[in-house]
């Protein structure tokens, strides 16, 4: 599938993830009159140069503001920070904001500084004077935000620190994090509780990316919220476009996604440090500007691979998931998974890393059924340790655990929509066309159905049956393909009238569709290091003609470099011209990025903190040509407009000049 042969929706038909909700007051004061929403949005808009809300925002800023406790749930790019950082510029007192990750709370405070808000963090990674000044900052009540961790914020004696310089509202990121049904429990969460409990007045609201309604109670109960807001914006992200595909050679099948995102940033995960380091030599072999970054290299080998990235010095990182929570790019275009992660949780947030500019971003996940045994086998391998050590609740944690990858394994080896199965996982009904998403392999009819599916499946189960339902996958794909094994005449499975029964189908393909029928409910696998098949009683039923599955063959992957989709934003340059109904200058647009590029270097903060690539092609669509037309430009606050507009300016008449072109005034 080429570029061209994407269709495209039009400007109006853009996910509803990104559409305004209120329109930005131009005249609003921001000097304490009219209502405290008038008074955010003004502030919105000469801080951030925002015109307008997306969905969910205004209702999350209004409960901030009348000291409600909340529970906000957006999916990453939904813009959840604004949600706290937007009263915090009105308010009298400070916000504290939790947040689990250093690297995450450094780049919020650039964004916020930069943007001429007062805010600041505390961290273990500060030097004494560092952490001085900031003490005094906040005695000085001269803060409008300050990050810290769930850690920090438990030290004895913090809290009564913060009431003495004026804590008025506190925001907790990433919630799932205090929830044992979340996926990335820390036990320094549940500290945050014990707060509640000693400042009952302080208004507390939760925003998280992934929870499902079990989580959500969980975070309620384990906050002691009252009487919370509940929140819940919409899982979709039609920006993304998703594809799966079964494992073979994954550093060919990596190159082939790389060839559509030539010279744009993306991330590869891998499941163990071995394999991500041979996967980034490969790679680097075949001339991708790449990295790799897991938790057993050194900390500063870390934060040196993860500023290169954000820097835009890189183009690609492969990791494990040590890395990403971090990662704050917006114009990451791909996130591929090398194997299969150990959850939906997992998988959405990991995907929701890319796009989060609302332009159209990939998420390619390449699973081997290896991938579930292993997860398995070291989920129960770790609840048998807690065990031992005398902890409780490890058999919750582990069916919790099983359960979360077991509906993940369903979508990688079944055929349904991936929007629609992300969607509902998390309570929530899809809406869909006729002809379905538009945004998935299975949508994209990329998904070959099998005409023989039937007759195919019945040989399989029949097989399986013939050999008393006691073997695994691939003892009885050697005996579908008639293997001539010392195991096979040993059990004396040549003779069975099933061997060689699909002797002119591969391996993979056999695998491929006993993978599927797992995940269709046709089969059951044991557990245990040598998981066993047998039949489900849909699959005795499918075994009597009485119930007819569905099979898809092995799929190749899209040719072509884009990745786009019938429901997805277009790229920036598109994305421009639709909102201006300008033609775009696309020399313009890259003179800008390499000068964004060379500011962010020498000022020390990653590119995407100047301004991001929609607003860079806005300047390139609309060539301002003063202040008063950058302004009006969205992403351009008033700060921004008084310290880069001058050099930007400069750049675009001095390309106008060069090459005759018009300019707006």
């Amino acid at each position: 599938m080429n570029r061209d042969e994407i269709p495209r929706p039009p400007a109006a038909a853009r996910g509803s993830l990104f559409a305004p909700v209120r329109p930005m007051p131009r005249d609003a004061a921001a000097d304490g009159s009219g209502d405290g929403m008038d008074r955010v949005l003004a502030e919105v808009r000469r801080s951030f140069g925002f015109e307008s809300l997306r969905p969910l925002q205004e209702q999350a800023i209004r409960a901030s503001l009348d000291r409600r406790d909340a529970l906000v749930v957006m999916p990453t790019g939904g813009g959840k920070s604004l949600c706290y950082q937007a009263p915090a510029l009105i308010r009298e007192g400070l916000t504290v904001v939790v947040s689990p990750l250093i690297s995450l709370m450094k780049d919020q405070v650039d964004g916020l500084r930069s943007n001429g808000v007062a805010a600041e963090l505390l961290s273990s990674a500060q030097d004494a004077s560092e952490r001085h000044a900031v003490q005094s900052a906040i005695g000085a009540r001269e803060l409008r935000l300050l990050f810290v961790s769930p850690e920090r914020l438990a030290t004895p004696g913090f809290l009564e620190r913060l009431e003495a310089a004026g804590i008025e509202s506190l925001a907790v990121d990433e919630a799932h994090c205090i929830s044992h049904w979340g996926h990335d429990f820390r036990p320094e969460y549940r500290q945050i509780g014990e707060l509640r409990r000693r400042r009952p007045d302080l208004p507390i609201q939760a925003y998280t990316a992934t929870a499902t309604p079990e989580v959500r109670d969980d975070i309620v109960a384990q906050l002691g919220l009252r009487d919370p807001e509940i929140l819940v914006g919409s899982f979709d992200r039609p920006n993304l476009t998703y594809r799966v595909q079964p494992r073979q050679n994954l550093v060919d099948q990596i190159m082939g996604v790389l060839r559509r995102h030539s010279g744009e940033a993306g991330i590869v995960y891998c499941l163990s440090r071995k394999d991500v380091e041979r996967t980034a030599r490969e790679l680097a072999a075949k001339g991708v500007s790449c990295d790799y970054y897991h938790a057993g290299i050194s900390a500063a080998d870390r934060e040196r691979t993860q500023d290169r990235f954000q820097r835009e010095e890189l183009d690609v990182v492969v990791a494990t998931v040590a890395f990403g929570m971090g990662i704050d790019r917006t114009d990451v275009r791909f996130v591929i998974h090398g194997s299969l992660p150990k959850g939906v949780e997992q998988f959405s947030q990991e995907t929701g890393r890319a796009g989060r500019d609302g332009l159209p971003a990939e998420c390619v996940m390449f699973y081997s059924g290896s991938d579930y045994h292993n997860w398995k086998n070291l989920m129960e391998r770790s609840a048998r340790e807690a065990a031992e050590n005398g902890l409780s609740g490890a058999d919750d944690e582990l069916g919790a655990s099983l359960e979360r990858l077991g509906h993940l394994w369903g979508m990688a080896t079944g055929a349904v929509c991936r929007h629609r199965f992300l969607v509902e996982y998390f309570g929530q009904e899809f809406e869909a066309q006729a002809d379905g998403c538009g945004a998935c392999d299975v949508c994209l009819g990329e998904l070959a159905r099998v005409d023989d599916s039937l007759v195919i499946a019945q040989k399989i189960l029949s097989c399986i049956v013939r050999c008393d339902q006691r073997y695994g996958a691939g003892h009885i794909t050697d005996v579908l393909r008639g293997a001539d094994t010392a195991r096979i005449r040993q059990c004396g499975h040549d003779r069975l009238s099933t061997h060689g029964i699909l002797a002119g189908r591969s391996a993979r393909e056999i695998r491929h569709w006993m993978e599927q029928l797992l995940a269709s409910g046709y089969l059951a696998s044991t557990g245990g290091n040598y998981p066993t098949l047998h039949l489900s009683q849909t699959g005795v039923q499918c075994l009597r003609g009485e119930e007819e599955p569905v099979l898809f063959a092995l799929q190749e992957a899209p040719r072509g470099k884009r990745s786009g989709s019938k429901r997805g934003s277009e790229s920036a340059l598109e994305a421009a011209a639709a909102e201006t109904g300008a033609v775009v200058d696309e020399a313009l647009y890259k003179r800008l990025k390499d000068l964004r590029r060379s500011l962010a270097r020498e000022r020390g903060v990653p590119p995407y903190l100047i301004f991001n690539d929609r607003t860079l092609a806005l300047f390139a669509a609309e060539r301002p040509t003063d202040e008063a037309a950058l302004r009006n430009i969205k992403g351009v606050g008033d700060k921004k407009a008084a310290d880069l507009g001058p050099v930007f300016l400069e750049s675009i008449a001095e390309h106008a000049a060069a090459s005759g072109s018009q300019t707006a005034s």
